[in-house]
């Protein structure tokens, strides 16, 4: 019985090129476009390789200042300040890095060359936080930071475009005014906290300015021990803001700042939230109830497609019930050509989407982006393909199987 189902469902497939064309078109499109976002959104907030320990870290890089006496408020990044007294000593995570809050585009000058890269300053802790790839020679340790030593660390692509068929290590490069020495080369990797061109010892500046200012340009990444320790030391992280003190406190008096995993930290600068986890269930409910309104307009165009189909087929399904087809028979015929061809769909989607993603890390759109289709990203369009299928099957398939033979073969509703 299943075998002639598959054979009906082929032969009406080729019957109806132009249906079957349009129909496929109309599930490619939609699959590619929600594979390739939940690719995407998973690489960027679930990532693994380089921030693969981010199930143990939180971030923090703003802060929000206040006075109990009067109105307004400043939000900005955070001060070396801040970071070295207030947080670098929490009881409850093993690291604390100081690092910049983005990597910032500096004038590389070498061989009387000049090329825009983008710099991020960091310390000791910030690359035993994050696995990098080591190509060649080290990366940044206790010591450089501790003397202020001028080193630097590339990524590959950067070290290729500064010294094209030469030796990486030991070259030098003028930065910011300030001259560097090359010792070591890390892979290519585009995650927001991983994120530079080239790395630079914190304490390599002109000036020791910075570490006086509670307001700078820098970011915290406070790493737990297990998961698990991570309820704990967010709530110690808000804890301690209630204890900073300002050097004049007649301006600020109130401090507010959160841990916050990468989700809640887009979620909170998306949505200027103040609650806790930053509002990442408003997010999330929002990117749920978009993507089933995505899903639904295709849904829809498929049923209304599949009526019309199924209202041409109506003298065959008067045949058949004439010769003692039941209802039952009927939905599951019109069902499983539905399904079948939503799975069809599926396959050449996933296929497009692995295409585009391929496209999309050899195009430059996004920079040093690697991301592939994986098994929970292939579970997930299957799933959708079989929603698709039941959702523009079930509906016009259960109304013809409900026709009266007679008006059926007549050709009537």
């Amino acid at each position: 019985m299943f075998r002639n189902y598959l054979l009906t469902a082929w032969k009406v497939f080729m019957r109806r090129k132009l249906f079957t064309a349009i129909n496929l078109l109309c599930i490619v499109l939609t699959l590619v476009v929600l594979l390739v976002a939940t690719a995407l959104l998973q690489n960027a907030f679930y990532p693994t390789g380089v921030e693969g320990k981010s199930d143990r870290f939180v971030q923090m890089v703003m802060m929000e200042s206040s006075h109990t006496d009067k109105g307004g408020t400043r939000r900005g990044t955070l001060g070396y300040k801040l970071i070295d007294k207030y947080l670098k000593p929490l009881k409850n995570a093993e690291l604390v890095s100081i690092t910049s809050s983005i990597a910032q585009a500096v004038s590389v000058y070498q061989e009387g060359q000049v090329s825009s890269l983008d710099m991020r300053l960091s310390d000791a802790e910030y690359w035993k936080i994050l696995d990098f790839t080591v190509l060649q020679g080290r990366v940044i340790n206790a010591d450089d930071v501790a003397q202020g030593r001028m080193v630097a660390v590339l990524n590959e692509s950067s070290a290729r475009k500064l010294f094209p068929g030469q030796p990486y290590l030991g070259q030098k490069f003028s930065a910011n005014g300030q001259i560097f020495t090359v010792i070591g080369v890390v892979r290519d990797e585009m995650h927001m906290n991983a994120y530079a061109d080239i790395w630079t010892p914190i304490s390599a500046q002109p000036s020791s300015d910075y570490k006086n200012s509670l307001f700078g340009m820098y970011g915290a990444l406070m790493m737990a021990r297990t998961p698990d320790d991570l309820p704990a030391l967010r709530k110690e992280i808000m804890a301690v803001a209630k204890t900073v003190q300002y050097d004049d406190p007649t301006a600020f008096n109130v401090t507010k700042f959160w841990g916050d995993s990468k989700l809640q930290l887009f979620s909170r600068m998306l949505l200027s939230s103040q609650e806790e986890d930053g509002g990442t269930g408003k997010l999330i409910g929002g990117v749920i109830v978009l993507m089933l309104l995505f899903m639904a307009l295709p849904a829809l165009n498929l049923i209304n497609l599949n009526v019309g189909r199924i209202m041409e087929r109506s003298s065959e399904i008067g045949v058949r019930k004439a010769f003692g087809a039941t209802s039952r028979q009927l939905v599951a015929q019109l069902v499983l050509e539905n399904v079948l061809l939503c799975l069809i769909g599926g396959a050449i989607g996933l296929a497009c989407a692995a295409g585009v993603l391929w496209w999309l890390e050899g195009s430059g759109l996004i920079p040093y982006l690697k991301v592939q289709l994986n098994l929970a990203v292939f579970g997930y369009g299957l799933l959708i393909t079989l929603v698709f299928g039941v959702l523009s099957g079930v509906i016009p398939a259960w109304k013809m199987s409900r026709l009266d033979p007679v008006h059926a073969l007549k050709g009537t509703a």
